[in-house]
């Protein structure tokens, strides 16, 4: 029993944790973006270390061998000289420098070794960043498509707004718009026909001009027409 309670909770951690990743897995990608970021700089710095290091191992060796060269020379008219005591001593510190130049050479031979190595890893490490680069740019956009089509086929957070609910504010407030704009026009019609109704009355007192004609001025008007005929 107790055995198979322990399995129980493994497994309910284990389900617990994926659910965890697949929830937050856009965060979790960025820091290891940023992990990754950060070996890839260690790795170029460690590469221009090397490749500086190489330069010096070089520039020791080719001081080595002329400083060699030098002293052989040296050596040589010594011993024409027949000046066998100075001669040992130029060849013994020749001995020395060949030592020297062997170890340098041996540096070297590894530091163009470990270049090689270094150049081949940040190359990889930057083609494998930049096609992660390129996958997160994508899965941030697949996400943010998913979380607006939430109101359809999911359920949102219930802090968030669905697109659907998005959809009916702006309806409500569209025909309030409208409901505002015709109690507006209606308004203004009212104060025109109050003021056209104000008008007609001082008109029809005789206080200005006729705001429309009268069957007395239709009859002048007949009448006037019947005599220019005759």
């Amino acid at each position: 029993m107790l055995k198979m309670f322990l399995t129980f909770v493994r497994g309910s951690a284990a389900i617990a944790e994926e659910r965890f990743a697949d929830r937050n897995a856009l965060l979790i990608l960025d820091q290891q973006m940023r992990d990754a970021a950060g070996a890839f700089e260690r790795a170029k710095k460690a590469l221009a270390v090397a490749i500086a290091q190489d330069r010096q191992e070089s520039e020791r060796l080719a001081a080595s061998h002329a400083r060699i060269a030098d002293l052989e020379n040296r050596v040589a008219a010594a011993l024409t000289a027949g000046d066998d005591a100075l001669a040992r001593e130029g060849a013994e510190a020749i001995a020395a420098l060949e030592a020297d130049r062997a170890a340098a050479a041996g540096a070297q031979a590894l530091f163009a070794a470990e270049i090689v190595r270094l150049r081949r890893h940040v190359g990889q490490a930057q083609a494998r960043i930049a096609e992660l680069d390129r996958g997160r740019r994508l899965a941030r956009a697949s996400e943010a498509v998913r979380q607006m089509r939430q109101g359809r086929i999911e359920t949102g957070p219930t802090r968030e707004s669905t697109l659907a609910e998005a959809e009916q504010t702006l309806k409500r407030l569209r025909e309030r718009q409208v409901e505002a704009e015709a109690a507006e026009t209606a308004f203004d019609e009212l104060d025109g026909a109050a003021a056209a109704s104000v008008t007609e009355k001082l008109a029809a007192k005789g206080f200005g001009p006729r705001l429309r004609s009268t069957a007395d001025d239709v009859l002048e008007r007949l009448r006037s027409r019947q005599l220019q005929a005759n």
